[in-house]
């Protein structure tokens, strides 16, 4: 199915996004692991894999509106020095993939194009609901908490 150039386009700039910040999580992931700050390793795990899956979807979609995915671009990723700086550095990325969204969203709904406006608001509703409200809960843990009592709390396995 021949689709809208102008949606062909926006989602490739999105197909952009969501494969930055796979690469940022897997940077992070790998830190925390090295770190030894296991729980938070699987979680970033965890997101690499969601932030690879939003980027099939969004691949699935362009070659099915006969487009051609980029995957080979990327924006500039933000590692941080320390895990504070990390969490926050994920969060903004986040805000960054939720706007564009927002954004794409209101261009499918003007070309007509509901089902990549559908795709588009799953993965919109993951990224609100999942990933910036877990990193904005944690980074409120690390206000309550502080930075040393939070690190410790992550040093274990998810599974015990």
């Amino acid at each position: 199915m021949k689709g809208v150039q102008n949606v062909i386009k926006h989602l490739n700039k999105q197909l952009t996004l969501e494969l930055t910040s796979m690469d940022q999580y897997l940077a992070h992931s790998k830190m925390y692991e090295d770190w030894g700050i296991n729980k938070l390793h699987e979680k970033l795990a965890h997101e690499y894999e969601e932030e690879l899956e939003h980027a099939r979807r969004l691949t699935q979609r362009i070659l099915f509106l006969e487009g051609t995915p980029d995957t080979a671009s990327r924006q500039p990723i933000n590692v941080g020095d320390n895990v504070k700086q990390m969490l926050e550095n994920d969060l903004e990325a986040e805000r960054t993939v939720a706007e564009s969204l927002r954004k794409i969203i209101g261009i499918c709904e003007k070309e007509q194009d509901y089902i990549s406006r559908e795709i588009l608001e799953d993965l919109l509703d993951d990224t609100e609901m999942d990933h910036i409200y877990w990193l904005e809960q944690h980074l409120g843990l690390i206000g309550k908490m502080g930075i040393q009592n939070y690190v410790q709390s992550q040093m274990g396995s998810q599974d015990g």
